[in-house]
């Protein structure tokens, strides 16, 4: 294993745990208990609370830690409507980039070894028709919602 597949992998395995036990706390209620004390903050440190916000949501989505729709609830209430909508788009694209490139990267390598005779059809699939399967896989996401 090269050097940056471990690192890698020691990076997910710490932000997986702290996930894990972070989780606890994407709650509505929690967010709801914490309310007037984050709208204080907010005021006084606008700036500041923003950009803590675009990059916890970058983290959230990069390393696919459950909570991101709380998370975005969270900042609308706080933040309002069209300040979370600017913040939620561009972390959840930075994110997902993030995640995707780790995913091709770092990952690879493992997962092509690990289930290398079960992905050798799609690999071949993406060899030799890759445009429909990139469109296949973004309207994957819609048939979920019907």
């Amino acid at each position: 294993m090269s050097k940056k597949l471990i690192l890698g992998l020691v990076l997910v395995a710490i932000i997986v745990f702290l996930g894990v036990n972070f989780g606890q706390h994407l709650t509505l209620e929690n967010a709801k208990a914490q309310q007037a004390a984050l709208a204080e903050y907010i005021d006084a440190n606008f700036v500041t609370a923003a950009l803590t916000y675009f990059f916890a949501y970058i983290a959230i989505t990069a390393f696919s830690i459950p909570g991101a729709a709380v998370v975005t609830l969270l900042g609308a209430a706080l933040f309002g409507f069209w300040t979370s909508l600017l913040l939620v788009s561009f972390a959840s694209t930075i994110g997902a980039t993030l995640a995707f490139l780790s995913s091709r990267f770092l990952l690879r390598d493992w997962v092509q070894s690990k289930f290398g005779s079960k992905l050798d059809t799609i690999n071949k699939g993406v060899e030799k028709d890759g445009a429909f399967y990139l469109f296949s896989l973004r309207l994957i996401l819609y048939s979920r919602s019907f």
